[in-house]
C-alpha cells in the first residue's frame, strides 16, 4: 500500500516488522509451490496464450477471465516476501520476491519500500488517502483524485515509477531536493530508494519487466488489446481492493485496520490477507498462522469483505469524520 505524502509532521515511532515482540514464526512450506503457480499463470497470460492457444481458437481468450482471480493472491504472496516471511533465508526470500514482482509488473524494491512505509505511517497525516480538508479542497477535486487512485491510480503509480530510475542518479537526487518535501511520504521513500544499490536493483528489475512486456506485446500481435486488458484488469483489482482494510478507520494509530470475513476458500486464496488487523499487530507472522492468532486473540470481524469494498464508493471523507459513522 502506498500513500499520497503531503508534507506533515512524522507520527510517533511505530513498530517495524522486525521490532514486534512475540514468538518466532515459520514460513509456510507451500510458498514455493505458490511461487511456481503464479509464475505459471504469468507465463500463460504473457506468452502461452498468444503463441500457442490463440492460433488454435480465439475462444481461448476466455481463459483470461479465471486467471484474473490470481491478481490479488499474487500481491499477497509478494507481501510475504516484503515482510521476510516467504522463506527463512533472506537471499531466497528476496529472489522470490523479485521474480514475483516481475510477474506483477513493478520492481520488488519499490513495492517493499512502499509497503513498509505503509506500516510505519498507516493512518497518520502522511497516509490517509481518502481524507480531505473541506476548508482547503473542494469535494469535486478531492473526489477526482480519490476515485482515480481507487480504480487504477495505485497500480499505475507502481508500474510507471521505475521509469524515473533510468535517469542519472545525480538527476534523481536533484529532483528529490527540488520537488519532494523531505518529511513527506514520497520524501521518505526517495531517501530509501535513491541509494545506489537500490537504484541498481530497480533498474535491473525494471528492464526485466520491460523486456517481458515488449516480448508479450510482440507475441500478441494483432491481439495486443488482450495484453492491455490483462494489465487494466490487474490495475483495477489491485487498486480497488488495496485500501478496503483502512478506509475511514481510526486515525493516528499505525495498527488501525479491519478484519473482514470471507468464505474459507476465498480467504485461503488471498493467503488470509483479510485478517488485516491481525497482520498489522503481527507483521512478522506468515500468512498460514494468522487464523490461529485471530482465534487466540479473540478478534472479531468488522464486517464482510464485499461490504467494505463497496463502502469505498462513498468517496473522500472529510477530515472531521467520526470513525463509527462510516462503518
Amino acid at each position: 500500500m502506498t500513500g499520497f505524502g503531503a508534507p506533515a509532521p512524522a507520527p510517533a515511532k511505530s513498530q517495524s516488522p522486525s521490532d514486534v515482540d512475540g514468538p518466532r514464526f515459520t514460513p509456510c512450506p507451500t510458498n514455493r509451490l505458490l511461487l511456481v503457480l503464479h509464475v505459471a499463470v504469468a507465463m500463460v497470460q504473457f506468452f502461452v496464450l498468444p503463441l500457442f492457444l490463440l492460433p488454435l481458437d480465439i475462444a481461448w481468450a476466455l481463459i483470461l477471465l479465471p486467471l484474473a482471480l490470481f491478481n490479488n493472491p499474487l500481491w499477497s504472496l509478494i507481501h510475504e516476501t516484503v515482510h521476510g516471511t516467504f522463506d527463512s533465508h533472506p537471499v531466497q526470500n528476496r529472489a522470490a520476491g523479485r521474480v514475483l514482482a516481475v510477474c506483477y509488473g513493478a520492481p520488488w524494491r519499490i513495492l517493499r519500500t512502499g509497503h513498509l512505509l505503509h506500516h510505519r505511517f498507516n493512518r497518520s497525516p502522511l497516509e490517509r488517502p481518502e481524507i480531505y480538508n473541506p476548508g482547503e479542497t473542494r469535494w469535486p477535486i478531492a473526489a477526482g483524485k480519490y476515485y482515480f487512485q481507487l480504480f487504477v491510480g495505485l497500480y499505475l503509480t507502481q508500474i510507471l515509477s521505475p521509469i524515473a530510475f533510468f535517469l542519472p542518479l545525480r538527476t534523481m537526487r536533484w529532483a528529490r531536493r527540488r520537488f519532494v518535501a523531505p518529511d513527506s511520504y514520497n520524501g521518505y521513500a526517495a531517501t530509501t530508494l535513491l541509494r545506489p544499490r537500490c537504484v541498481r536493483e530497480v533498474r535491473i528489475d525494471g528492464a526485466a519487466i520491460l523486456a517481458v512486456l515488449c516480448l508479450s506485446a510482440f507475441a500478441y500481435g494483432a491481439h495486443l488489446w488482450m495484453l492491455g486488458l490483462v494489465l487494466l484488469t490487474r490495475g483495477v483489482c489491485i487498486s480497488f481492493l488495496d485500501y478496503i482494510y483502512h478506509y475511514a478507520s481510526r486515525t493516528d494509530d499505525t495498527a488501525s485496520a479491519y478484519n473482514l470475513s470471507l468464505p474459507a476458500a476465498a480467504q485461503k486464496m488471498l493467503l488470509n490477507f483479510n485478517l488485516h488487523a491481525i497482520h498489522h499487530r503481527h507483521p512478522q507472522a506468515p500468512w498460514h498462522q494468522l487464523p490461529a492468532l485471530f482465534e487466540n486473540n479473540g478478534d472479531r470481524f468488522s464486517g464482510t469483505y464485499v461490504h467494505f469494498a463497496l463502502r469505498q464508493m462513498r468517496g473522500p471523507v472529510p477530515r472531521t469524520y467520526r470513525d463509527a459513522s462510516w462503518t
